[in-house]
This record gives structure tokens, C-alpha cells and sequence, in this order.
């Protein structure tokens, strides 16, 4: 029996309708490609949803984790500490080169999300202050978790559960044509003594499509946020680690965020992990005598060893001359792919930001995550040996960094081809 059938009678998959068709059975991965156990392969054109940066099976990464687990694989964080989160604090610490003074592990992206929603609230409570309120983009996803659905859009991602989630003020995003009514929403809201937070994808919403914003418009909203005493928690966990060209998104701003919140990419796609890092002055508000200003948050695997180890194990990668010219190569060759297609009578847009490539298909049914465009776009590239999963009409491609000029092109040209054969 295959890994197919075997998998449709035990398993129950994310994001995925019972009218999906079954599940592909991988058996291993190499650089950019997945095997699949009925030998066909595939190029991973999402970076298995957005986390493997320098490609599977990396020889340096796994024997760094191997190294590890001989010698410590998981110990409890309340109590006692150890070599790789400490060696991993600092280094991020480093690399985000701003404000940030302490890192808080979790296990995710959502929990990271988590994790920085109950510190800002907590902030204010601490300190008696009456702050409960939290300002946050429409169209965003900020993870599956309840205060994370709470601050993400309002679609079907969340809808069994919208009236068990805590009332968010929501304002538009400032895409374009929406930057007028995104500020003056923004500036009404702010002046009210009870809001907390504001919460944001920097420059680009991940799942709400990949729209994309410009850094000015955010830099204005951090400073009136500063003015009016608003702290501001930057979800990272898509756009970190130079998927959007720098380090950061955060490091195209002026002003840093107060609380900023990884995961992805951070280990170069091997193991779970999720950072939240925060200034000391939010560190500072936790601590007294009494107990109740305690930040009262854990998870049994909290600061694993192994996962730690990846990460640094991942920023070494990253710190290779070879991959930061393969991110740079990837940044011109979607420049350039994004500057063929603009004006296409098939497309309502094209956006690129990093390495980041993203097609707006024209279709009969509105934009969105269930635009049943989605289906058709997965099967053309699946039967052409490529994975991309669109977020319905919109195709994106955010390669892991180790592509080769060649692998680009072998999915630039599969991509022309959907284009020039789509019909609306």
C-alpha cells in the first residue's frame, strides 16, 4: 500500500477540503527538489510554505542537529538553560541591530504572534494602565492560535470560531489605492487612550494575497504610534530572514518596532521554532516582587536544543558569501521576470518585493484564498513538475535561496505558459 492510501486513512491534513485530491507521498528531499515514492520530483516553488531557505537535506544543518541530539536534545526552560539558546539569543539579538534587548521562545509562528499580543497587554495591566484595545490590518494573517485569529482577517480561515474571538480595531491596509483611507483611519484611531498595540505584516501581508505596501506609509504610522504611546509588534514570521531582500522588512524602516516576532525561515526549515524579541523597556515592566507581573507563558518545548542548533546552524548559512549571491540573484532574475509580465491582458497584477514574485490572474470569481482558480493553477504546475500552492488567483513563487539560475527559469517559463494559455 502507498504512502497515498496509507496517509487517507489515518491522517487529517491542514488547510485542505474534503474534495481535495490525495496527498503526495515524499520519500526524501535534495536542494530544491522533492521525490516523490512513485519517482516523480518536484521543485519547491513555496519553500514548503515559506520556512526552507537553504534547501532540503542540507548536509551542514542536519549534521549540526546529529551533533546535538548526542549531546543534549530537550531540557525543561524554567530552571536551567543551555549553550544553544543562549549562543542563539545573542546572535539575534545582533542581527536585528536595533532596540531589542530579550528574546522569548515559543514553538511557531502563531505562538510568536501569541506570545507578543499577551506581552503588549500585560505591558499596560502591569502598570495599571486601562490599554486593552489592538489596531490591526484588514486582509491579515497572523496565525491559527485564538489571539492570533483575533488580530487576522475575518474570513475562512476564522469564521467557525469569529464570535469566541476578542474584538480587534481593524483599519485598511495602505495597498495601493486604499493608503488614504488606511491613514485616515489609522490617525482616527490612535487617539484613543485605550489602545495597547498595533500589529502589522511589514511591507507585504503573506496569506492575505502578497500585497504589497511601501515602507514610508508604515514608518508614518510607528511614529505617530510612538507620539501617542502605542507599542507596535512586527509579524516577521514570513517576511525575516531576507525574504523580502534585507535581514529584516523591519530593517527598510526608519523607526523599530517594539516587539518583532520570528519563526519560517529561522531554521532554515528543520525544525519548529518561533522568537519573539522585545526592548528592554517592555522586559522591565515584568519585573517586581509581585508575583502576578510575572509573564506566566511557556510551552513543554520551549527553547528546544535542537531547534536552536538549526537555527545557528541557518545563520551560518546565511552568513556565506554563496547564499547571500544567490539571494541577490534571485532579487534581480524576479525583477526582471516581474518587469515581462506587467501590463498582461491575463493579469489584474503582478508584485514583486525580495524574492518574493507574485501573479494576480483575472478571473470570473472575486480575488481570494477560495477562489477556485486556486485548484487549477496547483494541478497545471504539479503536472509540470513544480509546487506551487496559490493563494487562490494569486500564483506566488518564494523559492528556497539555493535555486539555481536554471531552476528559475525552468519555473519562469512554466508560469509564462499558464499565462499566455489563461482564459478568464
Amino acid at each position: 500500500m502507498s504512502l497515498e492510501e496509507r496517509d487517507s486513512r489515518s491522517i487529517w491534513h491542514p488547510f485542505t477540503p474534503s474534495s481535495a485530491p490525495p496527498n503526495i507521498g515524499i520519500v526524501r528531499g535534495e536542494g530544491v527538489w522533492l521525490y516523490a515514492e512513485d519517482g516523480r520530483k518536484f521543485l519547491d516553488g513555496t519553500a514548503s510554505w515559506w520556512v526552507n531557505a537553504h534547501g532540503h537535506g542540507n548536509a551542514y544543518i542536519a549534521n549540526c542537529i546529529a551533533e546535538q541530539a548526542r549531546q543534549l536534545e530537550h531540557i525543561i526552560f524554567a530552571g536551567f538553560t543551555h549553550a544553544p539558546a543562549v549562543n542563539l539569543a545573542e546572535r539575534l539579538l545582533s542581527l536585528l541591530n536595533r532596540h531589542y534587548t530579550r528574546v522569548f521562545y515559543s514553538d511557531n509562528g502563531s505562538t510568536s504572534v501569541e506570545v507578543a499580543l499577551k506581552m503588549a497587554l500585560q505591558f499596560f495591566k502591569n502598570q495599571d494602565v486601562p490599554r486593552k484595545k489592538i489596531i490591526a490590518f484588514e486582509n491579515a494573517y497572523h496565525g491559527d492560535t485564538f489571539g492570533a485569529m483575533s488580530v487576522g482577517h475575518r474570513n475562512a480561515f476564522s469564521a467557525a470560531f469569529d464570535e469566541l474571538l476578542f474584538d480587534v480595531e481593524f483599519i485598511p491596509a495602505p495597498v495601493a489605492g486604499k493608503v488614504d483611507e488606511s491613514l485616515r483611519e489609522f490617525n482616527a484611531r490612535i487617539k484613543d487612550k485605550e489602545v495597547a498595540a498595533f500589529i502589522f505584516e511589514p511591507l507585504v501581508q503573506g496569506a492575505g494575497g502578497m500585497q504589497i505596501y511601501e515602507a514610508a506609509i508604515l514608518d508614518s504610522m510607528l511614529l505617530e504610534c510612538k507620539v501617542n504611546g502605542i507599542l507596535t509588534i512586527a509579524d516577521e514570521v514570513f517576511t525575516g530572514f531576507y525574504r523580502t531582500g534585507t535581514a529584516f522588512a523591519s530593517h527598510q524602516l526608519r523607526y523599530a518596532p517594539d516587539l518583532i516576532c520570528l519563526s519560517k525561515t529561522l531554521t532554515g526549515g528543520t525544525l519548529p521554532l518561533g522568537v519573539t524579541a522585545v526592548p528592554d523597556f517592555i522586559y522591565q515592566a515584568f519585573q517586581s516582587k509581585d508575583p502576578m507581573h510575572t509573564f506566566f507563558h511557556g510551552h513543554s518545548f520551549t527553547a528546544n536544543p535542537l531547534s536552536c542548533t538549526a537555527a545557528l546552524a541557518s545563520l551560518d548559512l546565511f552568513e556565506r558569501d554563496e547564499t547571500q549571491e544567490r539571494i541577490k540573484a534571485i532579487v534581480k532574475q524576479h525583477q526582471q521576470f516581474h518587469d515581462t509580465l506587467k501590463g498582461h491582458p491575463a493579469l489584474i497584477d503582478v508584485r514583486c518585493l525580495g524574492t518574493i514574485l507574485a501573479i494576480e490572474l483575472k478571473t470570473e470569481s472575486e480575488s481570494g484564498y477560495l477562489n477556485p482558480a486556486g485548484s487549477e493553477i496547483t494541478s497545471f504546475f504539479l503536472s509540470r513538475g513544480i509546487y506551487l500552492r496559490p493563494l487562490g488567483n494569486v500564483l506566488y513563487f518564494t523559492p528556497p535561496y539555493c535555486i539555481s539560475t536554471d531552476e528559475l527559469a525552468l519555473v519562469y517559463a512554466a508560469i509564462k505558459e499558464l499565462i499566455e494559455n489563461w482564459e478568464a
